[in-house]
């Protein structure tokens, strides 16, 4: 019995990610080695250097899942009913009180405890 399970990726796609990581490195290091320049000439070559290296990521097998992904995603959070203002002040509101009485709940407990112990061990006034 064979698993016929579909590969990451051709070599083609490997070397394009490669070529996409050096895309990358490059970025970062003309923005180092363009220190004399202006900063928008620095940030110009970086962002379309970045801009580059993704658009070939996005010619690859991993790239168009990926983007496939990222526009279900999208779809999705336009399905959710956010809740409004209102709602989300109650719900707040309420957890904080909760969260409070739980504090206040575990500072007795502890009390209790601490005066448990002090009087076993024979320790405190």
């Amino acid at each position: 019995m064979t698993d016929n399970t579909e590969s990451s990726g051709s070599a083609l796609d490997t070397a394009k990610l490669s070529f996409a990581v050096l895309l990358i490195v490059g970025a970062i290091a003309a923005f180092y080695l363009l220190a004399d320049q202006a900063f928008l000439v620095r940030l110009g070559a970086l962002i379309a250097l970045v801009l580059a290296a993704l658009a070939v990521v996005f010619t690859t097998a991993v790239g168009r899942n990926s983007w496939g992904f990222l526009h279900g995603a999208r779809t999705e959070v336009r399905k959710v009913v956010w809740p409004t203002r209102q709602e989300t002040m109650q719900t707040t509101l309420v957890v904080i009180v909760v969260v409070f009485i739980m504090g206040l709940i575990l500072w007795l407990l502890d009390m209790f405890l601490v005066w448990g112990i002090q009087l076993l061990t024979g320790q405190g006034g």
